[in-house]
């Protein structure tokens, strides 16, 4: 149970920091404000839970070997949860997005989630779960500077969510249709068995 608290409390703070900062007008400065929500949590809660805070990574590390079957659920779960309970804080805070973001084409958007989910994973699985890299102090950077790079480099296109349940808590913020999540959930769902399955290839079964 504390595991998947600890998710829940993960995933609540980076998308509150997604919803407050695009929607309290942080501008170009953003990305930071979110990849720096994500490096602190995961320092907080890597020691307990792992930190995923995001389905895909949750897909990623379970095809990996590196969480159990049984830890899977209760993960997704409690991250959707985090994130829908941060979208009802943002609304009550800072109001919902008044200008939702819409695509022209879904091809766009696919194609760029799936190359920052793909990203995302792999750093994680790379930084946090290799032995090559085992007790190092960084991961947390590492993972944090990677959603920040993506987010600035594709977010103009996808949103930037690479993460499922930032996807349906900004839907919940009307920062975009829930019509268009299925797009990134099921570019993000790729991407981490994608990255999953690239990492076994280049590290083997360790």
């Amino acid at each position: 149970m504390q595991k998947y608290l600890v998710e829940l409390i993960g995933t609540f703070f980076l998308v509150l920091t997604v919803g407050c900062a695009v929607i309290g007008g942080a501008g170009a400065m953003a990305p930071v404000a979110i990849g720096s929500a994500l490096m602190v949590m995961i320092f907080a809660g890597g020691h307990i839970s792992g930190a995923h805070y995001n389905p895909a990574v949750t897909l990623g590390a379970f095809l990996r070997g590196a969480c159990p079957a049984k830890d899977v659920p209760g993960y997704m779960i409690a991250q959707i949860i985090g994130g829908v309970l941060a979208a009802l804080a943002v609304g009550y805070l800072v109001g919902e997005a008044k200008d939702p973001m819409t695509f022209a084409s879904p091809v766009p958007v696919l194609i760029a989630e799936f190359l920052g989910t793909f990203a995302l994973v792999y750093v994680v699985l790379n930084t946090a779960t290799a032995k090559g890299t085992s007790g190092n102090s960084f991961y947390g950077l590492a993972i944090g500077f990677t959603v920040t790079a993506m987010a600035y480099a594709l977010g103009g296109i996808s949103g930037g969510a690479f993460n499922p349940a930032v996807a349906i808590g900004a839907a919940a913020m009307d920062l975009q249709s829930f019509g268009n999540i299925w797009m990134h959930i099921v570019a993000e769902l790729a991407a981490a068995a994608a990255a999953a399955y690239t990492f076994l290839f280049v590290n083997g079964k360790e």
